[in-house]
């Protein structure tokens, strides 16, 4: 019955009407004093700005915020795979198949992919879900160096991804608008980075036109709270002992550790 009525409502909610009028407010230069509101209540660290908090000119503007250089070293290191945003550790483990759940609900890498040859690489791999909420840094880091091989974009309006979206939502991990990147490491290691877009403000910006990424290179942003899923092919990464459920992780900041380094 929860359930039911949370997706009615949502189905509702999620209209694009109201996505739109969501996103030219937040545009708007008028939403600009909701910044200084905004910031105070959710306790918003500012000294790590690359502009003073006056400077911006809008909400979005806000939320879509650069920090000053230096506020997100990236672990070095050969093995090292980083957290590509500043979230919390929603949820990770093994892929069975290609099945895997968060939360208690069951997802398919199938539905999240819609890539045969991708499918295949990340079956009985390994998985985690960085939830960025409204409050924390929106912009997308690589995780590591490599190549792009693929990325594509998937799905159409989305749903919400917090706790409530994410347990009585309609699957939104593999449902909602998303891109996938897939990168291809020197050592020939694959790493999938799939960006899954918000309710309402629906909207991911890339922002390189590379096809080689850094480690900590910045890949786009997020113009509202979203999700980040990983995927890792089967024995090739052991997560870093720091990682736990609910814990709070920063971009740059080790992830993952690769298995199969010779140093």
């Amino acid at each position: 019955m929860k359930k039911h009525l949370y997706r009615r409502i949502i189905s509702f909610l999620s209209s694009p009407w109201i996505g739109k009028f969501i996103l030219r407010a937040s545009r708007s230069p008028l939403s600009r004093w909701l910044i200084l509101p905004f910031v105070k209540v959710l306790k918003i660290q500012t000294d790590e700005l690359d502009k003073n908090i006056k400077e911006f000119t809008s909400l979005e503007d806000f939320f879509v915020r650069k920090l000053r250089a230096g506020a997100r070293p990236v672990k070095e290191g050969k093995k090292e795979i980083v957290s590509p945003v500043d979230a919390k550790v929603e949820q990770f483990g093994e892929i069975k198949g290609t099945a895997f759940k968060i939360k208690g609900i069951p997802y398919s890498i199938d539905d999240l992919l819609e890539n045969k040859e991708m499918i295949e690489r990340f079956q009985d791999g390994l998985f985690i879900v960085l939830y960025l909420s409204p409050q924390d840094y929106h912009r997308i880091h690589s995780p590591a160096d490599g190549v792009v091989t693929k990325q594509y974009e998937l799905g159409g309006k989305s749903t919400p991804v917090n706790k409530w979206g994410m347990t009585l939502g309609n699957s939104p991990i593999s449902t909602n608008y998303r891109i996938v990147t897939e990168l291809e490491q020197d050592d020939g290691m694959y790493i999938a980075l799939v960006k899954i877009g918000a309710m309402w403000v629906n909207t991911i910006q890339l922002s390189h036109s590379i096809a080689y990424l850094k480690k900590g290179e910045e890949v786009g942003f997020f113009n509202f709270g979203s999700t980040v899923v990983l995927l890792f092919e089967k024995r090739k990464v052991s997560l870093n002992e720091r990682v736990k459920r609910e814990s709070f992780i920063k971009a740059g900041e080790p992830l993952a550790n690769k298995t199969n380094v010779k140093f």
